[in-house]
C-alpha cells in the first residue's frame, strides 16, 4: 500500500501533462471543410466566417461578449445578436418575425440551445422544461423560418442532440412528464425528439433543397450543467477528457458546411461521421406521430 502512495501521487501530475493529448485522441472529429460562406445567412440559437451569423439567444447581454469575441478572433463583423427564449412559444414567434422582416435569405439554421435536468418545471406555455424547451421550441422555430430556408435553397438544419437520446422513450401519455418525472430522463427523451424530428423533417423536405441533419456533440465543457450539482461534480473531475467548445462544435460545422452531405439527409452524426442511433430513433411510426402531437400543441397545421 505504501508503495502505491507515491504512483497516487504523481497521478494528477501525469492526467494534466496528457490532458491535452486525452481530450485530442477523444475528440477524432474534426470538420476540414473549406467552404466559404460569403453572402450566406446563418442562425444558431443559445450561443451564450464570411457569413452573417445571428446569435439567437435568452440572455442577450451574454449574447453580445460572445459576438464581440467571434469578431475579433475571425474578423467577421456581421454577427448579431437578437433576443430568442425558447421556453417562450410568443418569443419565438418575435424573433421569426423580426428575422423575416430584416433578412431576405436563410441558408444555416443550428438548433443548438438546449436545457439539461431541470427540475420539474414548465415553460410560459405549460410545456415541461426540457420536452419544451429542446424538442417543441426548436420545432416551432424551424417550422416558423422553413419557408425561408426553401426560398434559399440549398440550405441546412443542423439539430445538436446528444448520446443520451439511447436512454429516451417517447412516452405520448406522458409527454409532459405530469404522471411520472426523473429530470435525468426527461432531458434522454427530450434527445431523442431531436433525432426524430430531424428524420421527419427530412423526410417531409426530400426534393426542396433543405437538408436536415442530427448530431451528437460529444461531452462539452459548457453551462449545460448549471441545474445540477452532481453534474458540475461529474464535469470537473473527468475535465481532462471533456471537450472544449470548439471541439465540440466540430460535428455541427461538418454538417452545416461539408459539401456532398445532401444524399445523406436525416442521419445522425459523430465525430464528423454517421452515427448508430437507437431503435425507437429509426421508428417512422413515432417520428410521424411525434410530428403530428407536436403541431397540436404548437397550434400549426400538420401538413
Amino acid at each position: 500500500m505504501v508503495g502505491l502512495l507515491p504512483l497516487l501521487l504523481l497521478l494528477p501530475v501525469f492526467l494534466y501533462v496528457a490532458a491535452p493529448r486525452i481530450r485530442k485522441m477523444l475528440s477524432c472529429g474534426v470538420c476540414t471543410s473549406a467552404v466559404q460562406l460569403p453572402g450566406k445567412v446563418a442562425v444558431v440559437t443559445g450561443a451564450n466566417t464570411g457569413a452573417r451569423v445571428y446569435l439567437a439567444c435568452r440572455d442577450v447581454q451574454k449574447g453580445e461578449l460572445v459576438a464581440r469575441e467571434i469578431q475579433t478572433t475571425t474578423g467577421n463583423e456581421q454577427v448579431l445578436v437578437r433576443k430568442l427564449d425558447l421556453s417562450d412559444t410568443k418569443s419565438i414567434r418575435d424573433f421569426a418575425k423580426d428575422f423575416l422582416a430584416e433578412e431576405k435569405h436563410l441558408h444555416i439554421l443550428i438548433n443548438n440551445a438546449g436545457v439539461m435536468m431541470c427540475p420539474y418545471s414548465k415553460t410560459a406555455d405549460g410545456f415541461e422544461m426540457h420536452m419544451g424547451v429542446n424538442h417543441l421550441g426548436h420545432f416551432l422555430l424551424t417550422h416558423l423560418l422553413l419557408e425561408k430556408l426553401k426560398e434559399s435553397a440549398p440550405s441546412r438544419v443542423v439539430n445538436v442532440s446528444s448520446l443520451a437520446h439511447h436512454l429516451g422513450r417517447i412516452h405520448f401519455h406522458n409527454l409532459q412528464g405530469e404522471k411520472f418525472y426523473n429530470s435525468g430522463l426527461a432531458y434522454c427523451h427530450s434527445k431523442l425528439a431531436n433525432i426524430l424530428f430531424t428524420q421527419e423533417l427530412a423526410r417531409r423536405l426530400k426534393g426542396s433543397g433543405v437538408t436536415a441533419y442530427s448530431v451528437h456533440p460529444g461531452t462539452v465543457k459548457s453551462e449545460l450543467t448549471r441545474h445540477s450539482s452532481f453534474m458540475r461534480c461529474l464535469w470537473w473531475l473527468f475535465s481532462f477528457f471533456i471537450k472544449t467548445p470548439q471541439q465540440g462544435a466540430q460535428t455541427s460545422l461538418y454538417c452545416a458546411l461539408t459539401e456532398g452531405l445532401e444524399g445523406l439527409s436525416g442521419n445522425h452524426f459523430s465525430d464528423c461521421h454517421i452515427a448508430w442511433v437507437s431503435a425507437q430513433a429509426r421508428n417512422e411510426t413515432i417520428a410521424r406521430r411525434l410530428w403530428d402531437v407536436s403541431c397540436d400543441l404548437l397550434g400549426l397545421p400538420m401538413d
